[in-house]
């Protein structure tokens, strides 16, 4: 999803202030060149905007074993661009993402899957600063509860300390008997300011 910088300048006790605000191509009006019209609906604008990628692409010739043999599990934040924070190319790693980057029974299929049948060797887990998951209790599925009558079957996984939830998925994934490879597994808190990877050790 491509990003827009819009500027206007303006006086303010004299000084020139410049603003300049960011958007992405997402949240643009809708007289913008390529924007679907006004009554549509965002999935709507990301349809259109794949007719114009499957006009231009190319197949790239690849198959489903990733380049660099690496599954990274991530928080599903809008605000983290993993390829690019990472400086990944399309077809180099495995990505799985859920709230939180919370190591689940299902990140577990998909790594399992990942290693034993498309050949990733390391697991690189990656959290961030900021997260919506942060301070959230399981006082959530009990409201849940109370307003549709039905008990989730999923944990909220919420957390309060950030680096002790990275050495918990840590230790989930190392100790997981069906995955092959769990000699190179890392975790990492990603700082939604900086863009920076903090490494975090295990216990």
């Amino acid at each position: 999803m491509a990003f827009f910088v819009r500027s206007h300048s303006g006086l303010v006790a004299g000084v020139t202030i410049t603003v300049i605000a960011m958007t992405t191509s997402a949240s643009l009006p809708a007289e913008s060149e390529g924007a679907i019209p006004v009554d549509g609906t965002v999935t709507d604008r990301l349809v259109e905007a794949n007719k114009h990628y499957a006009a231009a692409f190319t197949d790239p010739g690849m198959d489903a074993r990733p380049v660099l043999q690496v599954a990274v599990v991530a928080c599903m934040d809008a605000r983290l661009d993993l390829h690019a924070a990472l400086g990944l190319e399309l077809g180099d790693c495995h990505t799985i993402r859920n709230a939180g980057g919370v190591v689940t029974d299902d990140v577990i299929r998909s790594l399992t899957i990942s290693q034993r049948a498309l050949g990733t060797r390391s697991v690189v887990l990656i959290h961030h600063s900021g997260c919506g998951l942060e301070g959230l209790s399981e006082d959530f599925r009990h409201d849940l509860e109370m307003e549709v009558g039905q008990r989730p079957t999923w944990a909220v996984e919420g957390f309060r300390d950030v680096d002790q939830d990275v050495r918990q998925s840590i230790q989930k994934v190392r100790t997981s008997p069906f995955l092959l490879h769990t000699d190179d597994v890392r975790g990492f808190v990603f700082d939604v300011k900086s863009g920076g990877l903090r490494e975090i050790r295990p216990n």
